[in-house]
């Protein structure tokens, strides 16, 4: 007892405050992102009027550190700021006139050649000249800065920024230019320049809108000419990522400053796990950025193929998934009984044995990290001149396992997929020979190796293979859905290619990564290839960027509900790709998404009952909304009668809904469409009326589905697909359903 006691002593502090006992559980100050109302004035507001505001929430005491309490003070995205406070002194701050919610700063993680021509996107075609490449529009993007002077981010032949940016370019003036034409960092208000150093952001950026750069390839395979998707916009950079970790009061910041200055697009990839929306930080901004007619794409995460994984999963986001292309870098490897088996990797040494090789497992000697080749794991084990087995998990990436196994001694390596990530592989530019192989070809790599007493091994490289089947396929670490927080809206709207990207990178990969590490001043032509969700978000927002040139006046739902209504379900074998809670709506397809027939719009407005649907309080509804509602006054709506272009319904046993959608034309003025059904199992489905006759442009009409289902029985906690479309003689306009059994 008297232990408990010491401790409970040790974390508290007790005061006696009139008699009574209380406590300060933490007296460390932390960053706070702090929701306010506006200040009570009805002159327009400067800056320094909100600064006043904002310091009139704080304590007055300064901090030990010297370091001064206000981080940000946000002037766009929200009415509020960040500050280093403790939980008493938030505590103590909700008791203020003006106050509305107070939240953690939470940490959030970092989630080319051919990816044009595979979506339809070569030089030359209408689409492109419908679009003009995006010339005129202003990419945001939100990760780790960018190398400035890689030829991706040339600007010839491109025109001055429009005259609304309003940006800055934290570089030399002569650094940014036409096509870079701002770059800004964030780092707990502190300055810092916004070069890139681990690549992830000049990667992102050159997806989203690098221009042309002929010759690209990465150690001689993928070779091409490599764009972004939308090669002729600007690029606005705004590093809110240091190493790997992205504050959430820095992500805010981010998109406070574009807001400001005038950027068309804001494109994220990282997340930290779905979080009440009040709570999130992301969601709270991207939410303000869309009500001013701004596109926010993000990642889906990469924490697939568990159910339930999704980020980024606010409807007003286009959550996007990854997937791959048909694109292979093949390295096969032939096992010493004469199996061949398929894997990749970007690096093809040209002088690599043919002959075999003996193989070793270090799993087999030296436990989990041996398995996984981590760092120092083979020390004691001899791997000199061997094939050495290495498992895809651990705490290194699988680059790095390739320098553990050279500097131990072994010549070559078979990186091998555990059981959940299946048959995704990735064309790493490892530093030594190397094959990555899928679970199923690992499995019997293992035995072969686990039931001989001299296995051998060599890897044959093939370069650069097209055509390669399933394709496209939802990559198994794409987070898939629900939402574990915010269930009721299918995620992830869309999947798009994020497996073997190649794109701009800062520094040389593969053995002369060695030699030549990541600085500002590198100007070669370097390329890598990369694959994540992250990627995925980028070519969305090229995408979106390229729609926005052609519709300028579609509001970011009519534009996200264009992606998401004509996305292909099937592969290019004429099978399904996956489902909903993996690929949601579909694989993009831009062609048809230029020209979707009808459009599911949301106004920012809508978003209100929405969010008083899902039983926020008053003042957590405010937060998000960044203005004050009292729900009481609103009539609620939950998730199922959002206009969202995806359809999900909850339904218990022998119950009945009805679900009421609005669809706009934008096709042609007199056009008329007859409804289809793919009934989910389980469920009748009916829809009223059948047919919608539209006489002019921009003319909006209701429809209803209707539900109703048996006894769920054994089918409770399941979930059931189906679709409905739109056709007209023009167009198909897909809707997908999603019913789950109560």
């Amino acid at each position: 007892m008297k232990l408990l006691v010491i401790l409970l002593l040790f974390h508290t502090t007790f005061l006696m405050i009139n008699g009574q006992i209380s406590s300060i559980t933490n007296t460390h100050h932390e960053t706070y992102i702090v929701h306010v109302q506006k200040p009570k004035n009805t002159k327009p507001l400067r800056s320094t009027d909100l600064l006043s505001w904002y310091m009139s929430f704080l304590p007055t005491k300064t901090l030990a550190s010297g370091e001064a309490r206000i981080v940000y003070a946000y002037q766009t995205a929200i009415t509020g700021f960040a500050a280093r406070l403790t939980s008493a002194e938030v505590k103590a701050m909700e008791m203020k006139e003006g106050f509305i919610h107070a939240t953690k700063d939470r940490m959030l993680y970092l989630h080319t050649t051919h990816i044009n021509d595979y979506l339809g996107l070569n030089q030359g075609t209408c689409l492109q000249k419908d679009t003009n490449l995006g010339k005129g529009l202003i990419i945001g993007m939100l990760d780790t800065g960018v190398l400035p002077n890689h030829p991706s981010f040339n600007d010839s032949g491109l025109p001055h920024p429009p005259t609304k940016w309003k940006g800055h370019c934290d570089f030399k003036p002569s650094t940014c230019n036409n096509k870079l034409i701002g770059a800004r960092s964030f780092k707990s208000g502190n300055k810092d320049l916004p070069y890139d150093p681990i690549g992830h952001g000049t990667h992102t950026a050159s997806i989203a809108a690098g221009g042309f750069v002929k010759d690209a390839q990465v150690l001689g395979n993928a070779k091409g000419t490599a764009s972004g998707i939308a090669p002729n916009c600007h690029l606005a950079i705004y590093k809110v990522c240091h190493s790997r970790v992205c504050g959430s009061s820095d992500v805010l910041a981010g998109i406070d400053q574009a807001m400001a200055d005038g950027v068309d697009v804001i494109s994220l990839s990282f997340g930290g796990g779905a979080v009440p929306f009040y709570n999130d930080a992301v969601a709270i901004g991207a939410l303000a950025a869309v009500e001013k007619g701004i596109i926010v794409t993000s990642s889906a995460g990469n924490s697939g193929p568990t159910k339930g994984t999704i980020e980024n999963d606010s409807p007003w986001l286009i959550t996007v998934g990854a997937s791959t292309m048909d694109r292979m870098i093949r390295a096969r490897v032939k096992l010493g009984n004469g199996e061949e088996l398929p894997g990749e990797s970007a690096y093809h040494p040209s002088g690599f044995t043919s002959g075999f090789l003996p193989i070793i497992y270090p799993g087999r000697h030296g436990g989990s990290r041996a398995k996984a080749c981590s760092d120092g794991s083979l020390s004691r084990i001899n791997v000199k001149g061997m094939v050495v087995l290495c498992h895809n998990s651990g705490e290194n990436h699988t680059v790095e396992k390739g320098i553990v196994v050279q500097r131990a001694g072994g010549v070559a390596m078979i990186l091998i997929n555990e059981e959940d990530q299946d048959m995704t592989t990735r064309a790493a530019a490892h530093v030594l020979p190397a094959a990555h192989v899928s679970y199923s070809d690992g499995r019997r790599i293992l035995a072969y190796a686990l039931s001989k007493t001299n296995p051998t091994a060599t890897i044959v490289f093939d370069g650069t293979l097209y055509g390669i089947s399933p394709a496209p396929s939802v990559a198994s670490f794409s987070s898939r859905g629900p939402s574990s927080v915010n269930e009721g809206v299918l995620k992830p709207d869309i999947i798009a290619p994020g497996v073997n990207i190649l794109a701009a990178w800062p520094s040389p990969v593969g053995p002369l990564s060695l030699e030549s590490p990541v600085n500002s001043t590198i100007t070669s032509m370097a390329f890598n290839i990369v694959s994540g969700t992250s990627l995925s978000s980028p070519v969305i927002a090229g995408v979106a960027t390229l729609l926005k040139t052609t519709h300028p006046n579609w509001s970011p739902a009519a534009i996200k509900s264009a992606i998401m209504t004509t996305a292909d379900t099937l592969d290019r074998d004429g099978l399904p790709i996956s489902d909903l809670y993996s690929m949601g709506a579909g694989h993009i397809n831009l062609a048809k998404a230029n020209d979707p027939g009808l459009v599911y719009d949301i106004i920012k407005d809508d978003y209100i009952p929405y969010l008083c649907g899902l039983g926020y309080t008053d003042k957590q509804v405010s937060a998000v909304a960044r203005r004050i509602i009292e729900c009481a006054s609103i009539d609620p709506i939950n998730a199922e009668e959002l206009n969202y272009p995806s359809v999900t319904v909850a339904l218990g046993s022998k119950a009945k809904k009805t679900i009421t959608r609005l669809v706009t034309n934008v096709g042609e003025s007199e056009s008329l469409y007859t409804v289809q059904i793919k009934k989910p199992e389980g469920v009748e489905v009916s829809v009223y009326p059948k047919k919608l006759g539209f006489s002019e442009m921009n003319q909006t009409l209701s429809f209803s589905l209707y539900f109703s289902s048996g006894d769920v029985g054994a089918m409770k906690g399941d979930v059931s697909e189906g679709y409905l479309r739109w056709v007209s003689n023009k167009h198909i306009v897909r809707s997908p359903i999603l019913v789950t059994f109560t």
